[in-house]
C-alpha cells in the first residue's frame, strides 16, 4: 500500500474547471467531502471552538505543504496544483523543513490541547508526532541524496495519477500533464546534482523503474490520454521527457552505478529511534523483535498441524517425514508445494484476481462482518510496468480530498522478459489460494474497504496523516477473522496458505531488524526466508531488495496485526454476549487510521453510540 503524507524517507494550476472552481479553498473541499458521506452517523454535532482552531491550524499548515509539495496534493485529492512539480533542490527542501519546524514551534501556542475534546487531543498529538517524525527524518536520513527512486516517483506519479486517478474533466488533466512535463527536465537536472554516494541496491531498482517510465511516455501514455483535442502538444511535449529520461538512464547505468558504494543499513541507533516513531506504539525494537520471534515458533507449529492433515491428499502414496525439526519441515513445504500447483497464467491474472474480489464481496454482504463501501469505486487494473519491482500487488486507494475519485487494485503479472521457469516460481508463490489471501488483504476488507472509511471520517489530519501500523495491521488481522468466519468453507489449503502469508508479515519484522541492527548477510536473510519461512527464491530475493530499500516500515504488518488482535479479544471479552463482530470492526474503522495506542478508548466510546 502507498503512504500518503508521512513525509518520511521511503516516501510522499490552480482548478481550471471554472473561475468558481479555481478560488476553491481546502476548507470548502472539506464540506464537499462529509456531504458525501454515507458511513459517519455521529458526526454532525458542531465541533466545540478550540477543535475548529485546531482544524483551522492544520488546514493552514496543509495549505503551505501543498504549495511546497504539489505532488503530495495531487496523491491526496486537491488539484489546485496539479500544473506544478516539486522543486526537489536543497534550498526547496531546506524550506520545507522550516515550515515543519515553525508549525511545531507554533502548535501549542495557537491550540490549547486540554480545552480540545477528546477526539480532538488525539488529532493534536497525532499532528505533534507527524510533525516530530518529519524533523527527526530531514536531521537523520538523506532520501534525496541517496535514493534516486524518490526522483522516479515524482516524474511517473506526477502524470499518471493525473490521467489515472483525478475527477476533472480530460481535457483540463491532459493540460495539467503538459504543463508538469515541461518541469520534468528540471526535476531530472535536480536529481543528477543531488545524487551523490547511494546504496547499489537502489540505484539498480531505479535503473528498472526509469527503463519502464521511458515505454510509459513513449507509448502508454498516448493511449491513456485518448480521446483528446491536446494530441499534438502531448506529443510535442512528450518528446523533451523521454529524451531526457534517456540521457538519465544513462546517467544512472553509466555514471551512478559504478560509484554507488553506499550503506542501506540504518545501523542499530537510527533503527531504533525510526522504529519508535513510525510504529508509535509503545514499543522498542528489541520489544517487536521478541514478539515476533515467539510468534513465528507459533505459527510454524500451526503449520505443522494442518500440513499433517492435507498430507495423504497432497502427497498420496508417500510416507509422512519424521517428527523432527527437518521433517516438520519438509512435511509443510511438500504440502505447499502441491497446493502452489494450482495457479493463474500471464493472460489469466487479472481475470482471475476479478473472479477471486467477486467471491469475497458475496462472503461479506452474506455475512455481518461489516458494511461495504457504497458506491463501490475499487477498480482492478494491471500494474504499470515503471511501478514493478518490488511488489505483486498493491492498493492505491482513493484520495481523501477528491471525494469522487476511484482506487485501484494493481496486480503485476511477471515481465515479458522472464524465463519460463522463473514466471512458474512467481506463480507458485501466488497461487489461485493466495490470490484469495492478497485479495482480502488489498481490498477486501483490507486497504479500500479501511481507506473508504477513514476518507469519510471528518477529522482531515486523520485522512492526511493515517497511522501505516493501523492501516497495514488492520489488512493483515481480515486474512484470519475471514477464514475464521467461514469464508473457504474449512478449505485446509486455504488455511494452511493463510498461515504461509501471516508468516510472512512476521518474518518481516525479524528480517527488518536483523538486517539493519545484527549485521545479516544476504546468504543469511537468504536461508530464513526460503526454509523457515517456505517463500520462494524469487520470493525471497525480493523481500530481501525491499528490506534492504525500506527500513522500519516491514515491521508495521506484524505490530499492527498484534495490536488488532489483542484489541478485539479484549473487547470482545469484555463485551461477552453483547458483542457483535460486524458492529466492532465499524467501530475501528470508524476511528480512522490512528495510531494503535489510541484505538481502546476511541473504539468503546463509538460502541456505546447506536449503530
Amino acid at each position: 500500500m502507498k503512504t500518503l503524507i508521512a513525509m518520511d524517507a521511503g516516501g510522499r494550476m490552480v482548478l481550471r474547471r471554472s473561475v468558481r472552481r479555481s478560488l476553491q479553498s481546502l476548507s470548502s473541499i472539506l464540506v464537499n467531502l462529509l456531504a458525501v458521506s454515507c458511513l459517519s452517523h455521529a458526526w454532525a454535532a458542531e465541533p466545540p471552538v478550540e477543535d475548529r482552531a485546531l482544524e483551522s491550524f492544520f488546514q493552514q499548515h496543509i495549505e503551505e505543504w501543498f504549495r511546497l509539495r504539489p505532488l503530495d496534493a495531487t496523491r491526496l485529492g486537491d488539484h489546485r496544483f496539479d500544473d506544478r512539480l516539486d522543486d526537489l533542490s536543497p534550498s526547496a527542501r531546506q524550506r520545507a523543513a522550516e515550515q515543519t519546524r515553525q508549525t511545531l514551534a507554533d502548535l501549542p501556542r495557537r491550540v490549547s490541547r486540554s480545552d480540545l475534546s477528546p477526539d480532538a487531543q488525539v488529532d493534536y498529538d497525532i499532528f505533534e508526532h507527524e510533525l516530530e517524525k518529519s524533523l527527526w527524518l530531514t536531521t537523520h536520513t538523506r532520501p534525496f541524496e541517496e535514493d534516486p527512486r524518490v526522483y522516479n516517483d515524482s516524474i511517473n506519479d506526477s502524470v499518471h495519477l493525473l490521467l489515472t486517478q483525478s475527477t476533472l474533466p480530460r481535457e483540463t488533466n491532459v493540460a495539467n500533464v503538459i504543463a508538469r512535463m515541461r518541469q520534468i527536465p528540471r526535476l531530472i537536472a535536480q536529481a543528477r546534482s543531488n545524487l551523490r554516494n547511494p546504496p547499489r541496491v537502489l540505484v539498480e531498482t531505479a535503473i528498472r523503474q526509469n527503463r519502464g517510465a521511458i515505454v510509459f511516455f513513449e507509448s502508454d501514455l498516448h493511449s491513456i490520454a485518448q480521446p483528446t483535442s491536446q494530441a499534438e502538444a502531448l506529443a510535442a511535449a512528450v518528446r523533451p521527457v523521454v529524451a531526457a529520461l534517456r540521457d538519465y538512464q544513462a546517467f544512472l547505468e553509466e555514471d551512478l552505478l559504478p560509484r554507488a558504494a553506499g550503506d542501506w543499513r540504518l545501523g542499530q541507533e537510527r533503527f531504533r529511534r525510526k522504529l519508535e516513531l513510525e510504529l508509535d506504539a509503545g514499543l522498542t525494537a528489541d520489544q517487536v523483535l521478541a514478539e515476533a520471534e515467539a510468534e513465528f515458533a507459533r505459527v510454524e507449529r500451526d503449520l505443522y498441524v494442518i500440513a499433517r492433515q492435507l498430507w495423504s491428499q497432497c502427497c498420496p502414496g508417500a510416507v509422512l517425514p519424521p517428527d523432527d525439526p527437518d521433517g516438520r519441515q519438509s512435511t509443510v513445504q511438500a504440502v505447499l508445494d502441491a497446493i502452489a500447483r494450482d495457479h493463474s497464467t500471464p493472460e489469466s491474472l487479472v481475470a482471475d484476481v476479478e473472479t477471486t474480489v467477486r467471491q469475497v464481496r458475496e462472503f461479506l454482504a452474506a455475512h455481518d462482518l461489516l458494511r461495504l463501501p457504497d458506491p463501490d469505486r475499487c477498480r482492478i487494473i494491471e500494474m504499470p510496468e515503471f511501478q514493478r519491482g518490488n511488489s505483486t500487488a498493491y492498493m492505491n486507494s482513493p484520495p481523501p480530498l477528491d471525494p469522487r475519485a476511484a482506487g485501484f487494485f494493481a496486480v503485476s503479472p511477471p515481465p515479458a522478459d522472464w524465463s519460463a521457469d522463473r514466471i512458474r516460481s512467481y506463480f507458485e508463490e501466488y497461487n489461485r489460494r493466495m490470490l484469495h489471501i492478497l485479495t482480502i488483504h488489498e481490498a477486501y476488507p483490507g486497504h479500500y474497504v479501511q481507506y473508504e472509511y477513514a476518507n469519510r471520517h471528518p477529522s482531515l489530519i486523520r485522512k492526511v496523516l493515517g497511522s501505516g501500523v493501523y492501516v497495514e495491521g488492520w489488512a493483515v488481522y481480515t486474512e484470519q477473522m475471514l477464514l475464521d468466519q467461514g469464508y473457504g468453507q474449512g478449505d485446509l489449503a486455504l488455511r494452511l496458505t493463510q498461515l504461509k502469508f501471516y508468516l510472512r508479515a512476521v518474518a518481516n519484522a525479524i528480517l527488518d531488524h536483523r538486517l539493519h541492527c545484527s549485521g545479516w548477510t544476504d546468504d543469511q536473510a537468504f536461508e530464513f526466508l526460503t526454509r523457515r519461512a517456505f517463500q520462494s527464491e524469487g520470493e525471497a530475493r525480493l523481500k530481501i531488495i525491499r528490506a534492504q530499500q525500506s527500513s522500519v516500515q516491514l515491521s508495521t504488518y506484524f505490530v499492527g496485526r498484534l495490536g488488532h488482535y489483542r484489541l478485539r479479544q479484549q473487547i470482545q471479552r469484555e463485551m461477552g454476549d453483547r458483542f457483535r463482530l460486524g458492529r466492532y470492526h465499524e467501530a475501528v474503522l470508524a476511528q480512522g487510521p490512528i495510531p494503535m495506542k489510541f484505538l481502546p478508548d476511541r473504539v468503546r466510546s463509538h460502541l456505546d453510540l447506536p449503530r
